[in-house]
């Protein structure tokens, strides 16, 4: 059975069919742009594959034999699911139809992924749009699980976007843009006068830090000053830390580009002396950013970097 149907290709089934619905070689022919000679080989051809006549010659009609109405009867149902493949694949293909699933992480919410997705889904209605919130880690897991298509992460300086952790081999890794790290600190702070602060300056302060990639980043700069920041609290939302910074709980790390969103009372902010950056990055795989809505995604968060810089403190990075 598996060889007879290897023998079976579509253009066999489109001459079976129009056999069937026109009643003759010649009107099949006709209806299908082939000469008449040109059918009767290619249903020879087609019964020598099977290995049984398919019709039987009655004058200048023909009669399909019991095999023949069998293909005739699948072809049907065989044709009518590629030509709706076909339909489906020519929609994604022109970016009529489509899916992008997005990971990004939690701050890159406040303004880059929902420009970007705003600006595919005004160019692109029919493209399913779906995002997950993670962290780096988590979204090159998900990426890598072939649970989503293009991931939005992040890495800081003089580290790449796996931190050591995460295989890069075979991903495709776009740089958006560069976000400065700043000091956030209450307005009574001993250091909040100063148009910018060392890190050793704050040794004595306890600290609110974020995500794990995020409390790496503090030890390290930490460490670089020599001193191992106290962490007090812990918490990846960046309201409620800047709310414990209003509070008097402690200094935080906080990206330039989330205060152009959130803003609390009582929170001064400035920059390092020794300017610390975080990278935002588009990741995918080569395979994907071949699909048209995959590509088109990359290229809306490319634009929305760009917009960004125009219109933020951030700096687009370079090629």
């Amino acid at each position: 059975m598996g060889y007879v149907s290897a023998m079976i290709d579509t253009a066999g089934l489109r001459i079976m069919r129009a056999i069937s619905e026109q009643g003759s070689f010649t009107a099949a022919a006709n209806s299908l742009g082939y000469t008449q000679p040109a059918i009767s080989q290619m249903v020879r051809r087609l019964e020598g594959r099977i290995g049984t006549p398919l019709v039987q010659r009655q004058g200048r009609t023909v009669r399909l034999t019991q095999a023949g109405e069998v293909l005739a009867r699948h072809a049907v149902t065989v044709l009518g699911m590629m030509d709706a493949a076909e339909q489906e694949l020519s929609a994604i293909a022109g970016l009529a139809k489509g899916r992008v699933r997005l990971a990004a992480f939690p701050s890159s919410s406040a303004a880059l992924v929902p420009q970007a997705l705003g600006s595919l889904r005004a160019e692109h209605p029919g493209i399913e749009i779906t995002l997950l919130e993670a962290e780096p880690p988590e979204a090159l897991a998900a990426l890598r699980g072939g649970r989503c298509d293009l991931a939005v992460a992040f890495s800081y300086s003089g580290a790449d976007v796996g931190r050591g952790v995460d295989d890069l081999h075979g991903l495709e890794i776009r740089d958006l843009f560069t976000d400065e790290m700043v000091i956030a600190m209450p307005e009574g702070h001993p250091s909040a006068g100063q148009d910018r602060v060392a890190m050793k300056e704050l040794q004595e302060s306890p600290w609110i830090a974020g995500c794990a990639r995020c409390r790496g980043h503090l030890m390290d700069l930490g460490h670089q000053a020599g001193f191992a920041p106290r962490v007090e609290f812990e918490t990846e939302d960046y309201v409620a830390v800047l709310g414990l910074v209003s509070a008097g709980m402690g200094v935080a790390l906080v990206p330039r580009m989330v205060l152009r969103h959130i803003r609390h009372e009582g929170v001064v902010t400035r920059p390092l002396a020794t300017p610390s950056h975080r990278t935002i990055h588009a990741v995918s795989t080569q395979d994907l950013l071949r699909v048209p809505a995959v590509g088109s995604a990359l290229g809306a968060l490319v634009a929305a970097a760009a917009e960004l810089a125009e219109t933020h403190d951030v700096e687009l990075a370079t090629e």
